[in-house]
């Protein structure tokens, strides 16, 4: 492994900020660490990084430990959410300051920069200073200044948080292709869950200062390892009593379930052609426009779930009753999950995952 943690823990206070934390990360990947305000993810970042220290265990890079090794010395390219960009140093001057404090020659270092600012696709806009930029080229300049002294792992902690929504899909894609042309290994810290999943390789989950899952964007997605991961992917609706739906037997000890809009179909009355003996009665408590798609929400046996409905479909109204086919749904109890498919659509055995 290229970056590894053993059995770190570190502790602030009352607060234990990681719990026995452990995992590793292959060379040239792009992690994102991926879990709610207050879970641990940035404390390990900074504990990578060594601005923060472990009060036990141990960080590995490229096979060395490096808890000692002060942070200037770890060879860390570190991006931060607020730029952190010189004000009074155009872009040339702001991504060539690394390269200055390793007192590389003139010439290497015009050419170092050059580089990274046709990489980023700045050309031309290289005597601009921060205020003169946009966020999002302000933060491709913070990206080529932590590129510039040739890091062996780059780290960043909410890369995209400051920058606007439609500018933040296209950082997204930009710096998934720009890593993989770079080759470097790197980490992101995010709380946004569709960012972790369209640009990692793979995501580390983290609750409660602990690792809860590790895995591809696809992996975690639909196998959940964990309650807390099953919940926190995707958007969920909590069921109290899966059993009083048609197709779901009691699984002993489970007594929750969790299920997702694209587990559900919301029909209008003749439209289901298929599996209506499958089907619940529902009726529609709200209906909000979300671009691509309708979020409607349906109360069924008194229970609300969320889906989701097509454009291009009739549309429905709020307090309309409708049919709802539920065709999987997660239960759950303290330490497992399960996959359940509605027997009464096809009869399988519960998945354990």
């Amino acid at each position: 492994m290229y970056v590894e943690l053993k059995n770190i823990t570190k502790t602030f206070q009352d607060y234990k900020a990681s719990d026995n934390v452990s995992f590793g990360i292959e060379k040239g990947k792009l992690i994102g660490l991926l879990g709610p305000s207050g879970s641990g993810k940035t404390t390990i970042l900074r504990m990578i990084a060594g601005l923060e220290q472990p009060d036990s265990g141990d960080i590995f890079i490229n096979g060395e430990r490096v808890n000692d090794i002060p942070a200037s010395k770890r060879g860390i390219g570190f991006v931060f959410q607020s730029y952190a960009l010189f004000r009074y140093m155009d872009v040339f001057d702001n991504i060539a300051f690394g390269l200055e404090i390793q007192k590389k020659n003139k010439k290497e270092i015009k050419d170092r920069v050059l580089e990274l600012i046709k990489l980023i696709g700045l050309e031309g806009l290289e005597h601009r200073y921060p205020n003169q930029l946009s966020g999002g080229q302000r933060q491709r300049v913070a990206f080529a200044r932590a590129l510039a002294p040739n890091p062996q792992l780059l780290l960043l902690d909410e890369p995209f948080a400051a920058i606007d929504a439609k500018v933040r899909q296209e950082l997204r894609s930009w710096l998934k292709e720009m890593i993989s042309r770079v080759g470097i290994t790197s980490i992101f810290v995010t709380h946004d869950q569709d960012e972790a999943i369209e640009v990692a390789d793979e995501i580390i989950i983290t609750n409660q200062g602990r690792v809860d899952q590790m895995g591809s964007p696809l992996e975690i997605y639909k196998k959940p390892g964990t309650p807390f991961v099953a919940q926190f992917i995707g958007q969920s609706s909590i069921v109290e009593d899966y059993s009083s739906l048609v197709g779901f037997d009691k699984v002993e000890s489970m007594n929750q379930a969790i299920i997702r809009p694209e587990f559900i179909r919301i029909a209008k009355r003749g439209e289901l052609k298929q599996y209506l003996s499958a089907a619940e009665e529902g009726v529609v408590e709200s209906i909000a426009f979300r671009g691509n798609n309708l979020e409607v929400k349906v109360q069924v046996n008194g229970q609300n779930f969320t889906a989701t409905r097509s454009l291009e479909k009739e549309s429905i109204q709020v307090g309309e009753e409708v049919d709802v086919l539920i065709y999987r749904l997660y239960v759950f109890d303290e330490d497992r999950t399960y996959l359940l498919e509605n027997k009464a659509m096809k009869d399988d055995n519960p998945v354990f995952i």
